[in-house]
């Protein structure tokens, strides 16, 4: 696998690739790699000839700067995991290489609408900056595709809308989500949860599952679903950011002639923000 940390240095290597026709995909991480993020790998080379994976922490999309400090760098141990599924090229830059005029003045990609609710109301600023760094990166990479998880299914449809309104000329690949052994979702976040937290946090896939499964069988009473979860939720001692069955491909509030509708979850433990969901198809 060989590492660059300036563009100029990936682009000059990619040139020699793209010139033999060789097709190139792009997956874009925050390090901390977990077997979710090396199944974006493998997903994507399963349709691409050479896989570019970046691991930048990206101070533009945290709202606190604490957070942003506090994330875990594992560089090292993500070189390995890397080279383990086969990665062929890692692009980790410094902020300086992807931000060389400073955060504050850096020009932005903003996706109205579509950041504004569920995670975004949550967290204001967000989605600019994972719109912002995604369009650097594909710039950089200019690859033919770039592999997203469905866990973050509302970056997923961001993106998605990012590409077509600014004409990228990169198919984008979803992956299906990773899960624990009890079903809780592969993240970056989960080490945030305590011991005795651990056990009950499975409730945010239980009531999501209970939701899609209702949904199946023909209720379509949307708020009163998202009710008995959240206070399902609740009477396991977490607090709900959200639950809500959406449109899935343009996050408005289901509706009762929806052919397909995704349900999302967000909830806080003690130390961490979780988020799932499932879709589901009339």
């Amino acid at each position: 696998m060989q590492i660059y940390n300036s563009a100029d240095g990936l682009r000059s290597s990619l040139a020699s690739d793209k010139f033999d026709g060789k097709k190139i995909a792009l997956v874009p991480t925050m390090g901390n790699l977990h077997d979710g993020h090396l199944a974006l790998i493998e997903k994507a080379k399963e349709t691409s000839d050479v896989v570019v994976c970046s691991i930048f922490v990206n101070a533009l999309q945290f709202n606190l700067k604490e957070d942003w400090e506090q994330y875990p760098r594992t560089f090292d141990t993500d070189c390995e995991k890397l080279r383990s599924v086969g990665c062929d090229y890692l692009f980790h830059p410094t902020e300086t290489e992807m931000y060389p005029n400073g955060l504050d003045t850096q020009t932005k990609v903003v996706c109205p609408y579509l950041t504004d609710v569920l995670c975004g109301a949550s967290r204001p600023g967000h989605f600019e900056g994972v719109t912002t760094v995604v369009s650097k990166l594909l710039n950089i990479v200019q690859p033919h595709e770039a592999v997203f998880g469905v866990k973050d299914y509302q970056q997923l449809i961001v993106i998605k809308r990012l590409i077509e309104d600014l004409c990228f000329p990169v198919k984008i690949i979803s992956a299906p989500i990773h899960r624990e052994i009890d079903g809780l979702a592969m993240s970056s976040r989960n080490w945030h949860i305590e011991s005795d937290e651990r056990p009950k946090v499975i409730i945010l896939k239980e009531v999501i599952d209970w939701i899609a499964e209702s949904i199946l069988n023909g209720n379509l009473d949307f708020f009163d679903l998202e009710s008995i979860a959240i206070e399902r939720i609740n009477k396991r001692g977490f607090e709900v950011d959200y639950i809500t069955c959406c449109n899935s491909e343009t996050l408005d509030f289901a509706a009762n002639d929806d052919k397909n509708i995704t349900i999302l979850g967000a909830i806080y433990t003690k130390k961490a923000r979780l988020i799932d969901n499932v879709s589901v198809q009339l």
